[in-house]
């Protein structure tokens, strides 16, 4: 009869062990999910930062170019040179 009973016992002890297991093991799934998500954000960030570091260098290395200067004094300054004519597009 003793036996009976630590036999019941240890079934009802593994049992919730393996019960704590398996819920242990889907909030971990859900964290490592979570994880990976972020991870993949994250990497799209660096991304787009290392386009924009690229393109900031290109800038930093072009900025006594002659075509970037230009590009500068037409695009921010609105200059023009002197035998060129401006046509705007007042149809919208």
């Amino acid at each position: 009869m003793k036996l009976r009973r630590a036999s019941w016992l240890t079934m009802i002890v593994v049992m919730g062990l393996i019960a704590y297991a398996v819920i242990a093991l889907m909030n971990m799934r859900t964290k490592v999910a979570a994880a990976t998500e972020m991870e993949s954000e994250l990497r799209r960030q660096v991304e787009q930062i290392q386009e924009e570091n690229a393109a900031l260098q290109y800038a930093i290395d072009n900025r006594y170019d002659d075509k970037t200067i230009e590009d500068i004094a037409r695009d921010k300054l609105g200059l023009v040179l002197p035998d060129e004519k401006i046509f705007y597009d007042s149809g919208q």
